[in-house]
């Protein structure tokens, strides 16, 4: 009963490492969204301006504020639904509740980049529909142009240094039939494989229930 307490304590853990994820998401795509607002209602744009250009950058902008809006919904539902599944459910909700959180969590992250390429889409068109001179409308481009490509570098960059494969992931995840057989002192090695636990998930029951 202990190493399930424990091992309970490590789960929610988890669900609080996603939960201030989608927070954190949330709160940027909120601020996002809200730029592109303002790109609809507070710019006046151009009448003399060609009908393609003002259509183009009225639609980008448009679907930068939708795939925020997304993201932002997305994120408040699972800030909120999540943990109340994993402490008001029945027994054993941690688990589904922190597993639909992890894969819910990368559709709200991938609607959160898109929404931020299609605004950097919306500023570059914003400054071929607002400068007349085609020079300036240029160098402005292709200032977004280089800001997007060291962005997504970058990304690339932390993302492949911080990568954890699929295979690779422990969580706190456990059965009870499982807990009490991994406790014992031979749990961390085949036995564990064969009941189908890894052997640092063995290591982990074992430590909790001495614990």
């Amino acid at each position: 009963m202990a190493a399930q307490v424990n091992l309970l304590a490590i789960r929610e853990k988890e669900l609080n490492y996603y939960t201030q994820n989608c927070q954190a998401v949330g709160t940027q795509a909120a601020l996002l969204a809200g730029f592109a607002y303002s790109g609809l209602t507070q710019v006046a744009v151009p009448h003399d301006r060609a009908y393609a250009l003002q259509l183009a950058y009225l639609l980008v902008t448009t679907t930068a504020m939708c795939f925020e809006l997304i993201a932002v919904l997305n994120t408040t539902l699972l800030s909120m639904m999540g943990p109340g599944l994993a402490l008001r459910g029945p027994d054993g909700s941690m688990h589904p509740a922190v597993d639909g959180m992890m894969k819910e969590y990368r559709t709200a992250y991938y609607c959160f980049v898109l929404g931020l390429i299609f605004f950097h889409f919306s500023a570059a068109l914003f400054a071929w529909l607002i400068y007349v001179h085609w020079a300036v409308s240029m160098m402005v481009t292709l200032c977004i142009c280089g800001s997007l490509w060291l962005l997504t570098r970058y990304a690339k960059r932390v993302y492949m240094r911080f990568r954890l494969p699929a295979e690779q992931v422990i969580t706190g995840q456990f059965h009870s039939e499982y807990v009490g057989a991994a406790a014992g002192p031979a749990a961390a090695g085949s036995d564990a494989r064969v009941m189908g636990v890894s052997s640092d998930q063995a290591q982990l029951i074992a430590a909790a229930a001495q614990s």
